[in-house]
């Protein structure tokens, strides 16, 4: 139902033209490289080979991540789909409408954030034979460099850290990536489509999009949950994402200075970075969910922070013994909290 072919046109015009090998970017052996530094500190061993870091465009991101949220959206399309089989003359008129409405918005969308992203552990959470892809965004790495005023070289390895460990995470925890696969299923399954009339005389009505690449891309949620299901699976979902993404912040700073040279200067400059943005970029950020995101990195690297420093990193990898032991919302605030908890099964 929606047109995935005008959603890329709005995308590329909103990303714009670059050419991904005009900045002389070489990641592969820095990722091959830093594998080893990663694999030592997080004791995780990936189950399959580690993707080849591809460089992209920014249109190229967009595209890439649009058929990701087809994966998300279609099924969900398909079922207001259905409802408006029963709509009679006007069926057709409110299916183009939708399609078009929905198919911008995800284009525009995608196209923003493009300019932003850095790198992407591309792991597909709903077609589960879909190769996983280790992405990075050539413009954006060489930019933020320049306007961050780092080291490009000890930037590149910063970032390919964070996105190394998420590589790790996915392909070294065994049942990572079914749990938070089920946790995306049971959320779509829950979610209503119904046709609400309003001052165009009756459009259709989708989940809000940017909620659905939120969940899908970042675990977060940028509007209330109505029904306590929803509530529920979301609490799991935002808490797994959390430590997920905590966890490969929490790796990225700890690798140390031999490994990544001016590492304190670069974690200062990263939070100037996502400090520094402007009043309308904060406002559609707000409104896309990508503040939850900032959250997330925060909540979760100052839980595995606090983890590590009464624990050691041992006590942190109890957090993949299995998604019982991941951290609640409360837990996530109070490490030691979790700490007891995991601590007491292994006690007993």
């Amino acid at each position: 139902m929606v047109d995935w072919s005008l959603a890329r046109q709005v995308a590329d015009l909103s990303a714009g033209a670059d050419d991904p090998t005009a900045y002389g970017l070489d990641l592969g052996p820095v990722c091959a490289e830093l594998e080893g530094h990663v694999q030592e500190y997080t004791g995780l061993v990936p189950a399959e080979p580690v993707p080849e870091p591809e460089l992209l465009s920014r249109s190229e991101w967009a595209a890439a991540n649009l058929d990701s949220l087809a994966e998300l959206l279609d099924p969900v399309a398909e079922r207001l789909d259905d409802r408006l089989a029963f709509a009679g003359p006007l069926a057709g008129a409110l299916r183009a409408g939708a399609a078009a409405t929905v198919a911008a918005e995800a284009g525009l969308v995608m196209g923003y954030v493009s300019h932003r992203v850095l790198g992407q552990y591309d792991v597909s959470l709903l077609a589960g034979d879909r190769p996983a892809r280790l992405l990075f965004v050539a413009p954006n790495l060489s930019g933020a460099a320049g306007t961050m005023g780092v080291e490009p070289e000890a930037f590149q390895r910063w970032i390919c850290a964070h996105e190394l460990t998420h590589v790790f995470q996915f392909q070294g925890v065994p049942w990572l990536r079914g749990h938070m696969s089920s946790l995306v299923h049971s959320y779509l399954e829950s979610v209503e489509v119904r046709i609400d009339r309003g001052a165009a005389g009756g459009l259709p009505s989708l989940p809000n999009l940017s909620q659905l690449v939120d969940t899908f891309r970042e675990g977060g949620l940028a509007a209330l949950i109505q029904t306590r299901e929803q509530r529920e699976v979301m609490a799991q979902l935002q808490s797994a994402m959390a430590v997920v993404e905590g966890h490969s912040e929490h790796v990225m700073d700890s690798l140390g200075e031999r490994v990544i040279p001016g590492l304190a200067g670069l974690r200062a400059a990263m939070e100037r970075r996502r400090q520094s943005r402007s009043a309308p970029e904060r406002v559609i950020e707000r409104l896309l969910g990508l503040d939850l995101k900032l959250a997330q990195y925060r909540l979760g690297k100052a839980f595995c922070d606090g983890v590590v420093e009464h624990g050691g990193i041992e006590a942190l990898n109890a957090v993949w013994r299995s998604p019982e032991a991941l951290p609640d919302a409360h837990e996530l605030r109070d490490p030691d909290a979790w700490l007891a908890r995991v601590a007491a099964p292994a006690a007993a």
